[in-house]
């Protein structure tokens, strides 16, 4: 039997510094979840990641675009909306997907994030992205 994700989606398009609590009506305790920056293993941790986002960023926000469902597992494709902590700063987006995996309950026990950490951010800082513009350039000829 396949999950509902609906409800899912709607959580993760909604979160919220206060909301990030609530991560257990959908998300098992053992959950395992990695990003380009982060690999843990336990709610817990996974709250403190998103937990972080609102500390580290103004505004986060994730836009669901693609749902794919399978037995037990979906795909989403994401964009993830935010502003740096900076007087001036303008929206920044990061396109990504994520992979997740329910137990027999229906709770999320797999989500691995997937989005480029180079193209999506890093070209996108100030003396960074020079640099990393330059690589790709340098790659691609």
């Amino acid at each position: 039997m396949t999950p509902p994700v609906a409800p899912l989606v709607a959580f993760f398009e909604t979160l919220t510094s206060d909301s990030v609590a609530r991560m257990g009506e959908f998300y098992a305790a053992e959950v395992w979840f990695k990003d380009p920056f982060n690999e843990v293993q336990g709610l817990g941790e996974v709250q403190r990641i998103f937990s972080h986002m609102f500390v580290a960023l103004d505004r986060p926000r994730f836009v669901v675009t693609t749902e794919v469902q399978g037995e037990r597992q979906c795909f989403l494709t994401w964009d993830f909306e935010f502003y740096l902590r900076r007087k001036g700063a303008v929206l920044q987006t990061i396109r990504g997907s994520s992979h997740l995996k329910f137990n027999e309950a229906g709770q999320v026990v797999y989500h691995r994030d997937y989005w480029d950490a180079a193209e999506e951010l890093y070209e996108k800082l100030p003396v960074l992205g020079g640099l990393m513009r330059w690589l790709r350039k340098k790659v691609n000829s």
